[in-house]
């Protein structure tokens, strides 16, 4: 049966059978204080708004069915999938491989690297390593959706107008139809997040849709009747 979620710029209708939640790079490198994000010089209490959301967005989809995807951003231990015009960014000390209170920063397999422990991964689910911002490039993850007749995807994760904001252009150009789940995605600057959602949904949702978590919930709620 198909579903319909309030959004902008209209109703986002989706089958749950064919309809996967990608939840971006919700890792501790970026949502807790000695990692990533800190690094850069960011107030990671500006993500923690979407864990809320997200975690009941992901009970939900659970709850449905939903094909659901964890991605986490970080490189390989010695860095030879890391641009040095990214490691570089940083101030020594505080870059990518460098020592941290979580292992080194945005290492596949240190501490930092996992997802929080509010979101975790259940058994089955998809966790993707992803070396980029966008959850296609250098992954395997337009496989896995063809291969599981997936053809539209629920977003959520951080941040809003980096790393989510490059996955749903990408799916965009692959044909899939994306519904960014506003208030389930946050960025280090709320002026940054309210722009980007406004880039997705504007010009008749030239990237995708947006809507808020209680409606994509309600949605997912439905029984047949």
């Amino acid at each position: 049966m198909l579903r319909r979620i309030e959004a902008l710029p209209g109703d986002f209708a989706f089958d749950p059978a064919r309809c996967a939640l990608i939840i971006i790079d919700m890792q501790r490198d970026f949502l807790e204080p000695g990692g990533f994000g800190a690094a850069l010089g960011n107030d990671v209490t500006q993500l923690h708004r979407a864990i809320g959301p997200c975690a009941a967005l992901l009970a939900a989809a659970r709850a449905a069915g939903l094909l659901v995807i964890h991605t986490r951003e970080g490189h390989r231990p010695d860095l030879s999938d890391c641009p040095p015009a990214k490691l570089t960014r940083s101030p020594p000390g505080m870059r990518i491989g460098d020592a941290g209170p979580m292992g080194r920063i945005l290492i596949r397999g240190e501490a930092g690297h996992d997802i929080i422990p509010e979101l975790a991964p259940a058994l089955g689910e998809v966790v993707l390593d992803k070396p980029g911002k966008g959850a296609f490039w250098a992954t395997d993850l337009e496989n896995i959706l063809r291969n599981r007749g997936i053809e539209a995807l629920l977003v959520a994760g951080v941040t809003t107008e980096v790393c989510v904001s490059t996955t749903v252009r990408e799916a965009n150009d692959r044909g899939f139809r994306c519904a960014v789940i506003s208030d389930a995605c946050a960025s280090y600057f709320p002026e940054f997040h309210a722009a980007a959602l406004a880039m997705i949904h504007a010009q008749g949702g030239i990237f995708g849709w947006v809507a808020p978590a209680a409606a994509a919930i309600t949605a997912l709620q439905e029984t047949t009747p």
